[in-house]
């Protein structure tokens, strides 16, 4: 059991350093004028995604390991909410597939002061995950 939680723990922190950067490199693109450098962030984007999305997997299989499989949290309210928290940044992360997509057209219409915003929302789902798993309060 321990190595699953060090795996899952290692893995969900890879996760999130994607989570955190890629809208990062978004605010970059919305600013973004040199076509050389557009196309240099959006290769850096590509792969940012493609690690994430990889790196989402078996971090998300090692969580439902420790849940549904060893037991962790099992009838707790916590657990369900921390469920909840992991659901909103997958759709989180889906929307960053989204968003990048719209780079690779050339639709983006939005500001780099949104993405700046859109950027924050992952520390606040961290925040919550983290304090639902350490403090437990239901």
């Amino acid at each position: 059991m321990l190595w699953i939680k060090t795996f899952h723990i290692v893995l969900v922190a890879s996760w999130f350093a994607g989570l955190f950067y890629l809208p990062r490199i978004f605010v970059n693109l919305a600013m973004e004028t040199d076509p050389a450098a557009t196309a240099r962030l959006l290769i850096m984007a590509r792969k940012l995604f493609r690690f994430m999305t990889f790196i989402a997997v078996p971090a998300l299989a090692c969580g439902l390991w420790l849940w549904l499989g060893i037991g962790i949290g099992r009838g707790q309210g916590w657990i369900h909410a921390k469920v909840g928290v992991v659901v909103v940044l997958l759709i989180y992360h889906g929307y960053c597939g989204v968003l990048l997509r719209t780079f690779e057209r050339g639709e983006n219409r939005r500001t780099d002061k949104w993405y700046r915003m859109f950027n924050e929302l992952p520390v606040l789902g961290m925040l919550a995950a983290v304090a639902l798993v350490v403090i437990k309060p239901f």
